[in-house]
């Protein structure tokens, strides 16, 4: 085999694998939370989210089946309380009277709930 082809075929697998090892990042499904904390989490805070909102998506896929638990208002379809509460972006999360803009880590929110 000529070197010419050695480094194309060696290219071809290098770009193969980046896309396999991307494929998996990007669909790594997040571990479900467990439903006791979700509960109490959904009861210590409000999450404002607004459709289409790539941010809000992963901030919620972080609670898998037990997204059902959070008390969540989508400013998309209820912008009225999204008004009342001066929410500019979203994902954001008001607990205890205070905002938090942006994906929250599940042990912050634990934190912040006192979960």
């Amino acid at each position: 085999m000529k070197r010419k082809e050695k480094n194309l075929i060696i290219t071809l697998l290098i770009i193969a694998a980046v896309l396999i090892l991307a494929f998996f990042v990007l669909t790594k499904k997040h571990p479900s939370t467990d439903t006791e904390i979700v509960k109490c989490i959904g009861k210590n805070s409000v999450l404002y989210t607004r459709l289409g909102c790539s941010h809000c998506k992963v901030q919620e896929d972080m609670f898998g089946e037990n997204l059902q638990y959070l008390t969540i208002t989508d400013c998309f379809y209820d912008n009225q309380p999204c008004i009342d509460n001066n929410i500019t972006g979203t994902p954001t999360w008001i607990i205890k009277g205070n905002p938090y803009i942006g994906v929250q880590s599940i042990d912050k929110l634990k934190g912040l709930t006192g979960c």
